[in-house]
C-alpha cells in the first residue's frame, strides 16, 4: 500500500512540475480559445488559438489544436488530441539568402513543439522549402513514442517580395 501511494505522489509532483503548455511561450501569441465541453474541476475542454513567428523567415504561423481540461488537466497528466491545424503568412521580405540559410539547417527543421502528454506525446511544427517554386511548406503533426498519429495539416507561404 505504501509503495502504491508513493507511486502516486510521484506522479501526482512530476505532473504538477511538467509544463504541458507550449515551449518557448515567450515567443507565443496566445490570440484566444473557444470551450467545447465543460468540466465541474478545472478548466473546460477547449480549443486554442495562438501564433508564433519562424524565427529564420518572416512568417507568422497560426496554430488552433485540442486542449484537454478538467482534473486531469489540473494535475498534468491529460492527453491532448492530435487534432490540430495551421495557416501561415508572409509577414516582411524573404530574401533567397534568408531561404538559403534556413535551409543549411537541413532539410526539415522543427520551427514549434507544444507537449500534449506528460511524457510522451507531442504536437510539432515543421519547415520544408520548396526553392524551385520559391514556396516555403508548414507541416503540422503529432507524434508519440511509440506510435504517432496520421492527422495532419500544411500551409504553404509562396514567397512574393513585391508587395513587401
Amino acid at each position: 500500500m505504501k509503495v502504491q501511494l508513493k507511486g502516486v505522489m510521484l506522479a501526482l509532483g512530476l505532473g504538477l512540475l511538467a509544463n504541458t503548455s507550449v515551449q518557448a511561450s515567450d515567443d507565443l501569441i496566445r490570440l484566444g480559445s473557444v470551450s467545447t465541453k465543460w468540466n465541474a474541476l478545472g478548466k473546460n475542454d477547449r480549443i486554442e488559438v495562438v501564433g508564433f513567428q519562424d524565427k529564420d523567415l518572416n512568417v507568422t504561423c497560426y496554430l488552433s489544436y485540442a486542449e484537454k481540461g478538467g482534473l486531469k488537466e489540473v494535475v498534468g497528466l491529460e492527453e491532448d488530441t492530435s487534432d490540430g491545424s495551421i495557416h501561415c503568412v508572409q509577414t516582411g521580405k524573404i530574401s533567397d539568402d534568408d531561404l538559403n540559410n534556413a535551409a543549411k539547417k537541413g532539410q526539415k527543421e522543427q520551427v514549434f513543439k507544444r507537449k500534449t502528454s506528460l511524457l510522451f506525446k507531442s504536437m510539432q511544427v515543421v519547415r520544408f522549402i520548396d526553392f524551385e517554386n520559391k514556396a516555403v511548406v508548414y507541416l503540422n503533426y503529432s507524434d508519440r513514442v511509440i506510435e504517432g498519429s496520421p492527422k495532419n495539416s500544411i500551409s504553404v507561404v509562396k514567397v512574393n517580395n513585391n508587395s513587401q
